[in-house]
């Protein structure tokens, strides 16, 4: 999926020019100091701990699954090495996230090592000659090592006859969707001072990840099963089989290894998205209530349920957090009465997300340990993700003079994935669904039939200010 100067999609998807690559890894004398780094007290996130044990618990059944970002970004001309790897040893040893890694201690749990002195950290280029456009990708992807590993994340140039293009490889550990903003302030503004003969760039303070880990750590240790969050979470699950929710439809066997695939429809045209918005203000909603309302009138025309449950990601950060490079998402339950109008609906999943915002610090995996009587989310439970492109941060991205001759691509591991990822986003001129779904054919069955009666809602309440059933 492209939009404007940024494209969206899977790695087997992406496509670099073949080129003479050159990547920064750690030293020798730096990996040896992250070696040899102590524990920490600061404790991992909640986040960071679920992600590990999903890896150990694939690597036990000798599997793996989509865990690498990989973050490209397109310049003209010859890359200057100097340049470019003071800015990459820059942002490292800015962001506290980098000089940590991961281990087990003797009863099984995981611990923080921490290099104490950023100074330590220092990535060194390394040329690796002339590549096809399968080796570089095939390199970036799989080259990227494993979350138990310091060095999980790799940069990199890939340069080519009239430009070069930058590269970004990270295990999902240590960030979340937000790290496109802070690469491109911190790298592409960076470079582009260095090489135009100026000093490096002021930056606002990073804050530090170590500190949310701390935070977090403390509020979620003095949770109980009676706690307000943990009871709201707990009757959303219970009306959905002691859970989140499902999916509607078949997606195949869970059990059977697949690789992932994707598809991606146009749900609105501009003016198509203005019309949709301007409905869902009159009637007290924004926009992404009214998207959730959609989606709920398409489940209820395959289920029949007069309800519609849904959970979304929203970022968790504070204020401190806002230049923090980390993982700091949390999940929104959403519930929607679908059994009238098309305006009360966007009204009630506007009133619901806003007021579920405040379960976001909140993590399900947590209920789960206060509230054993609740269920692990089945295979395939829906993940909507609403991206706004004219709304901060994300409108940063389309409204940033140096895009337009720099574009930038944002790109998931093409591996298996647990959960069923539904993207929704709303670009300057355009408003386009995509999903993420296991490469099967019941699945692919399924994510065609759902997605063509998605499409269906959406132009239905265009051009009818209304969900009228179709006939």
């Amino acid at each position: 999926m492209r939009s404007g100067p940024v494209t969206v999609s899977l790695t087997d998807k992406w496509e670099p020019a073949p080129g003479s690559v050159i990547a920064w890894q750690p030293s020798p004398a730096s990996y040896a100091k992250a070696l040899e780094a102590p524990v920490s007290a600061i404790p991992p996130s909640f986040m960071q701990v679920q992600h590990l044990r999903t890896y150990l618990r694939q690597a036990a059944k000798g599997l793996d699954f989509s865990r690498v970002l990989v973050f490209t970004l397109d310049m003209p001309g010859r890359c200057d090495k100097r340049a470019m790897g003071h800015v990459i040893n820059a942002h490292l040893r800015r962001h506290d996230t980098y000089r940590s890694w991961f281990s087990l201690d003797e009863e099984q749990n995981i611990v923080r090592r921490t290099i104490a002195d950023p100074a330590d950290v220092q990535f060194a280029p390394v040329r690796l000659g002339d590549m096809t456009s399968e080796e570089v990708r095939e390199l970036v992807v799989s080259g990227t090592p494993n979350p138990l590993q310091w060095d999980c994340f790799r940069f990199g140039i890939i340069q080519s006859a009239s430009h070069f293009t930058f590269y970004f490889s990270v295990d999902h550990l240590h960030l979340d969707a937000t790290f496109a903003r802070l690469l491109i302030m911190e790298i592409l503004m960076g470079y582009n001072a260095l090489v135009q003969g100026g000093a490096p760039i002021d930056l606002p303070p990073a804050g530090s990840y170590g500190d949310y880990c701390i935070r977090q750590h403390e509020f979620l240790s003095g949770l109980t099963p009676d706690s307000g969050p943990v009871r709201e979470w707990t009757q959303f699950a219970e009306r959905n089989r002691g859970s989140l929710p499902d999916f509607p439809l078949p997606l195949g066997d869970h059990s059977v290894p697949c690789s992932t695939a994707i598809i991606t429809e146009q749900l609105l045209d501009e003016q198509q998205a203005l019309n949709f918005e301007s409905l869902c203000v009159e009637s007290g909603a924004r926009f992404i209530g009214g998207v959730m309302a959609a989606l709920g009138f398409a489940e209820r025309e395959l289920t029949g349920a007069d309800t519609y449950y849904g959970i979304t990601p929203s970022d968790a950060r504070a204020e401190a957090d806002m230049f923090t490079t980390g993982w700091f998402t949390g999940l929104v339950p959403i519930s929607v009465p679908v059994d009238g109008t098309f305006g009360a609906a966007a009204v009630a999943a506007q009133e619901s997300f806003d007021r579920g915002r405040q379960l976001v610090n909140v993590p399900f995996y947590r209920v789960l340990e206060l509230v054993p009587e609740l269920s692990w989310p089945r295979p395939y439970h829906p993940m909507i993700n609403f991206f706004d492109g004219g709304a901060p941060p994300l409108s940063q991205l389309f409204t940033n003079p140096l895009l337009v001759s720099n574009p930038i691509g944002l790109y998931a591991e093409s591996k298996s994935v647990y959960q069923l990822t539904i993207f929704i986003s709303r670009f300057p001129t355009e408003t386009t669904l995509m999903i993420a779904y296991p490469e099967n054919p019941i699945a692919r069955e399924s994510i065609t039939r759902y997605v063509d009666l998605v499409k269906s809602v959406f132009t239905r309440v265009c051009e009818q200010n209304d969900v009228v059933p179709a006939r």
